[in-house]
């Protein structure tokens, strides 16, 4: 009876994906691709953070200057 062999894996097959240049490559490709999708990640959290915070400062300001505003009419009002 003949022992049943199992064939070797060609250069470039799933089984040896270093094998082949052009899949190496490939990878690289693809692992800078997704580095550079978790920085873009990251950028935008970071703005859409700091956004947030100008926003709040800026509702801040409004509201200090519509005070001093509010302030200043009622004093003029009083001096009329």
């Amino acid at each position: 009876m003949l022992a049943a062999t199992v064939p070797p894996p060609y250069p470039g097959t799933m089984d040896q994906p270093q094998a082949n240049p052009g899949l190496s490559r490939i990878d690289a490709a693809l692992a800078r691709i997704e580095a550079a999708a978790r920085a873009r990640l990251a950028a935008t959290d970071s703005l859409e953070h700091r956004h947030a915070a100008l926003r709040t400062s800026m509702a801040e300001a409004i509201a200090a200057l519509d005070q001093v505003i509010a302030s200043d009419e009622g004093t003029a009002e009083g001096d009329a």
